[in-house]
């Protein structure tokens, strides 16, 4: 089976933040406009893309979290395996995080993991996300299609409702807006975490959660 390489190719554009800080402007100080570069504009950050977002969590939660994902970086991988599973028992079962999964396409191998996960009933999106993290090795190599298509089978797909999606442009041109967005909003690298707009860039224990979390739970 061969999927169109001109269908999957994301292109080779650098990925960087947008804006800059203007240390200079009235009196704001230099602490200020840190804080300010560390967090973006809720309209903006907030806003779904051409997808649509994914989503756990109640809508009336007080903190909402944004992570913008690579499924092969090894940092989101730890992130996924071993400190969401608590997190999700602390935070979105308990109604106190809406959590908001944006991936954040870094190749071409990404793109098509993407792709596939997306064209997935929405139910078993995030059993399929959860399934790829886990299975990152076994996938995430130059020629990831056979692979894939396993994992992928497990999920529901077929040899050719595979094939078809992987040429999905209108998917395709979805992840990509997705990633362009989240450059705008100040990604650079993965996994990228906004609470509550503000930006926190690396892997984060459940620890740093705890106390990047506690000033929006106070009663």
């Amino acid at each position: 089976m061969e999927i169109s390489r001109r269908k999957l190719l994301i292109g080779a554009a650098a990925i960087v933040a947008a804006g800059g800080l203007d240390y200079f402007s009235g009196t704001r100080s230099l602490l200020d406009a840190l804080i300010s570069e560390a967090k973006a504009q809720p309209s903006t950050l907030l806003a779904p893309g051409p997808l649509g977002d994914m989503i756990q969590g109640s809508e009336t939660a007080p903190v909402t979290v944004v992570e913008y994902a690579s499924l092969t970086c090894p940092h989101c991988r730890d992130f996924a395996t071993n400190t969401f599973p608590e997190f999700k028992k602390r935070f979105i079962d308990t109604g106190k995080v809406r959590f908001i999964f944006r991936e954040f396409a870094l190749n071409d191998v990404d793109l098509l993991a993407i792709v596939i996960a997306r064209c997935a009933p929405k139910e078993r999106y995030f059993p399929l996300i959860e399934t790829l993290y886990e299975k990152q090795d076994v996938w995430a190599m130059s020629n990831p299609v056979p692979p894939l298509l396993g994992i992928a089978k497990q999920a529901g797909f077929t040899d050719e409702s595979f094939k078809t999606c992987a040429a999905n442009q209108t998917i395709i041109d979805g992840v990509k807006a997705q990633r362009d967005a989240g450059s705008k909003n100040g990604v650079n690298a993965t996994p990228t975490f906004f609470i509550n707009g503000e930006k926190h860039s690396g892997g984060m224990k459940i620890e740093e959660f705890e106390k990047a979390l506690q000033p929006y739970l106070k009663s």
